[in-house]
């Protein structure tokens, strides 16, 4: 069985208050590292970030709002149209206020993704390997 899922949606970034334009957001699961999901988002060929998230937070965010920290996700609906917001919050700039940034996925393909992932590595199902995890961390001291 397959241990690794990749799937490419295309998401709307919104920047200032109401326009939104289109970027990619490339997801990847690997059942080694079980509990997370990387977004790499781009635009034109650009890397605009990479986020490292956690697997349930995001299929939480279909159902209800959660996050309190960086990351926070919340479900949307536009009449036929359901969505995921995903609020960013990054560095904290000289001003003393954070970069930020609002992204929208379209719930049925997020949710399609994350049931992929389900069926690798069932939700509860997750392992940490910790012995693995301790020589990784003796190694490098």
């Amino acid at each position: 069985m397959n241990s690794f899922v990749h799937k490419t949606l295309v998401a709307q970034l919104q920047a200032g208050e109401t326009d939104r334009f289109s970027v990619l957001a490339h997801l990847s699961y690997d059942a080694a590292d079980p509990f997370a999901v990387t977004a790499v988002f781009s635009h034109d060929g650009r890397v605009l970030a990479d986020w490292r998230l956690d697997r349930e937070m995001l299929f939480e965010g279909l159902l209800r709002p959660v996050g309190v920290g960086d990351v926070r996700l919340r479900p949307v609906s536009q009449g036929v149209w359901d969505e995921v917001r995903m609020e960013l919050l990054g560095d904290a700039r000289p001003d003393g206020s954070r970069q930020h940034a609002l992204v929208f996925w379209w719930a049925p393909a997020l949710a399609a993704f994350l049931h992929r992932t389900h069926e690798i590595v069932p939700p509860g199902r997750e392992q940490i390997r910790i012995d693995d995890f301790l020589a990784d961390l003796l190694a490098g001291s």
